[in-house]
């Protein structure tokens, strides 16, 4: 059984079956089915789901926020569901008749830049701490001089020292970690047209062909065409036919013309396929394709789609350095959060690099990583104000941590829209901090990581400015989320006092078990675990299921039951009882966590053949009847009545297991202990 089988399982149920699954795969966070009916999807089954971060509905696919493990659980989805084979390519073929023209585009975009995105954040990084090694004065290394005469502004202040330019080490460093940047920025069209020729299924290594075609050393660099005079580039930077030239001008770092090349390529390479015999295809359809799709590059594409680029990026580098620079900073950083829900955010990474690659830096790319920062705050206020919800706090605090480190998504979906109004303060703080960075000229040399280390792809000159509109996208929707919140404005499901988030008695009596066991157990207390059952222990890795066996869950024993009579094996609350009724968690006094589950696969039982006789946040006593539960019933069925005991919180306590085993066990019996680490 896979780590993720039961989720899974409950998933699969709870969106119609696999009779109303068209298509599944899934990204880097979400699991993205395309279903046959969504009114089928139960989502607040879904959202009860322990693995469940969130879902929403985008481009014809139904997602479900799964997280970093999402890949296991796309595993053990397909291992239960017997849907094989299915690519993403397919599902969002399968998506695609739920979409309109727009979003059609937008996934196409997505499709062609997600793939670069870990090259590019990597780019990102190397560039944010180049940043600080040669673009940061530091008044501590003292004052820049040349041949001996020491620097100043124009207006006559001090140029301090640079990293690199006191220490020969970080100088070979920083020279060395332009060789990644370089690759990952400058041959980002290699990139692009392989990534074209993926979404399209056509021949990749074409794409990659085409890619270097347009950032080939024989071209003139698209860095230095600004710096070289018309009658050089015709005298030496030019293909002469006789009747005609070609400038050989490179595309580095271009957008546009690498995408406008690929599908160029892809297109011809289909067209040509359907219509050249098979026996000599592998000759002319790629000659056919790639060599008229370079001409076309270097001749129209490429010249036209650079102009098209550049005019792209100097709509919105005018709109964000003119007068009213602090007003468009403000409705982008508004807008920002609503855009990744439609995924129109993706179209900013095209704009961010044409920006890069004709200004040098974006000051674009700030104000999304400000957005990010203010999503991230605004989970992190609802957490505050939530904090003894337990079930919340395993989405809101992951959900912070990811937003502050730039994926949004976790945060949006999981929490802040839920809610609706830490979404909107999000917004708000998010225009807010952008008006104030627009206002103060803030740049960035690169697209980084995003969050609150995005401040490593900012300038060196404008890092310290950077501070304050950081600061304002912390703050600013902590305290509207609070204030929202006690007002009810934008609120209608977190309404204080109504009760509809609240925590629970049990809840709050779980938290305060929990903390005062921490606190006032001491390293070296041995807790005795009783028998829960009478029966037969057995040692842990006998378990026929390998989560269990293989210690996933935690440290313990498996019991074989000879009676149906589940008993407290100490005294404590009991933290959860499954709906199914055929698992129990309980919490001792001195805060030892354990889990006992009654068969395998019992949960598909529905509860038939249980009787619970307590509820989450009962205080029990060591003895007390916790539940009854058929054994000849549950045999019949199919099951086996292995009933693991486990120490789920290991990391706490280490569960050692008392005498031989197998051995018989009578209820009440001590047959482990938990150490105190």
């Amino acid at each position: 059984m896979g780590k993720f089988e039961k989720q899974a399982k409950e998933l699969l149920d709870a969106i119609g079956g696999k009779e109303n699954v068209a298509a599944v795969t899934h990204c880097a966070t979400r699991m993205r089915f395309v279903l046959n009916d969504d009114a089928k999807a139960d989502k607040k089954r879904i959202e009860a789901i322990s693995t469940t971060k969130g879902m929403f509905t985008n481009a014809g696919q139904f997602q479900v926020i799964i997280g970093n493990d999402v890949a296991d659980f796309y595993n053990d989805f397909s291992a239960i569901s017997g849907i094989e084979g299915v690519s993403k390519e397919a599902a969002k073929s399968a998506a695609k008749t739920n979409q309109n023209v727009i979003q059609k585009l937008v996934g196409t975009l997505s499709e062609i830049f997600t793939p670069l995105l870990p090259a590019i954040i990597v780019g990102g990084l190397i560039l944010g701490f180049r940043n600080i090694l040669e673009g940061v004065q530091i008044q501590a290394l003292g004052q820049a001089a040349v041949d001996g005469v020491l620097k100043v502004t124009s207006e006559g202040k001090p140029v301090w020292n640079t990293i690199v330019q006191v220490s020969p080490f970080w100088n070979g460093v920083n020279s060395f970690l332009w060789l990644p940047g370089e690759a990952i920025f400058h041959f980002l069209p290699v990139g692009i047209t392989w990534s074209v020729t993926r979404k399209m299924g056509t021949t990749q290594i074409l794409g990659i062909v085409l890619g270097i075609t347009l950032v080939s050393p024989q071209l003139l660099n698209a860095y230095a065409v600004n710096g070289t005079t018309a009658a050089e580039i015709a005298k030496n930077w030019t293909w002469d036919f006789g009747f005609f030239t070609l400038e050989k001008i490179g595309y580095q770092a271009q957008v546009i013309p690498a995408m406008a090349a690929g599908f160029l390529l892809a297109y011809l390479e289909r067209f040509f396929r359907k219509h050249i015999p098979e026996a000599i295809s592998m000759i002319f359809v790629p000659l056919f394709s790639l060599l008229p799709t370079i001409i076309a590059a270097h001749a129209i594409i490429g010249p036209i789609g650079w102009k098209i680029g550049q005019g792209i990026s100097f709509v919105v580098n005018t709109g964000l350095t003119s007068s009213l620079a602090w007003l468009f900073g403000g409705v982008f950083g508004i807008l920002y959060a609503p855009l990744v829900i439609t995924g129109l955010h993706h179209t900013t990474l095209a704009i961010d690099a044409q920006l890069i690659a004709d200004y040098g830096s974006t000051n674009l790319w700030p104000l999304i990583d400000l957005s990010n920062i203010a999503q991230g705050a605004s989970v992190f206020a609802v957490y505050l104000l939530h904090k003894k919800n337990k079930k919340e706090a395993e989405i809101s605090v992951p959900s912070t941590i990811s937003a502050w480190l730039g994926v949004t998504e976790p945060a949006m979906f999981g929490i802040n829209l839920k809610y609706l109004y830490p979404f909107v303060a999000a917004m708000i703080g998010s225009g807010i901090a952008g008006m104030v960075s627009t206002f103060m000229g803030v740049r960035a040399n690169s697209i980084g990581v995003g969050g609150l280390p995005g401040i490593l792809a900012i300038r060196g000159e404008d890092m310290l400015k950077f501070l304050l509109p950081m600061l304002i996208a912390l703050v600013v929707p902590i305290m509207l989320t609070f204030f929202f919140r006690q007002a009810g404005i934008f609120n209608k499901l977190d309404r204080v006092g109504a009760g509809a988030v609240n925590l629970s008695e049990q809840d709050a009596a779980l938290d305060a078990l929990e903390s005062a066991a921490k606190a006032g157990t001491a390293i070296g207390t041995t807790v005795e675990i009783a028998s829960p059952l009478k029966g037969e222990v057995r040692a842990l890795s006998t378990a026929s299921d390998p989560v269990f066996s293989q210690g996933m869950m935690g440290e313990g024993v498996v019991i074989l039951p000879s009676e149906g009579l589940l008993s407290a094996p100490f005294a404590g609350v009991v933290s959860a009882v499954f709906p199914t009724k055929h698992a129990i968690g309980l919490i001792s006094d001195a805060g030892v966590e354990v889990l006992i589950h009654i068969g395998m696969d019992t949960v598909s039982l529905a509860g038939k053949g249980f009787e619970t006789f307590v509820a989450q946040g009962d205080h029990v006593i060591k003895g007390q009847k916790l539940l009854t539960f058929d054994i000849d019933f549950i045999k019949n069925q199919g099951f086996v009545i292995e009933t693991p005991v486990i120490v789920t919180n290991q990391d706490s306590f280490q569960a050692d297991l008392l005498g031989q085993v197998p051995h018989a066990t009578l209820t009440g019996d001590v047959i482990m202990t938990a150490t105190k680490r």
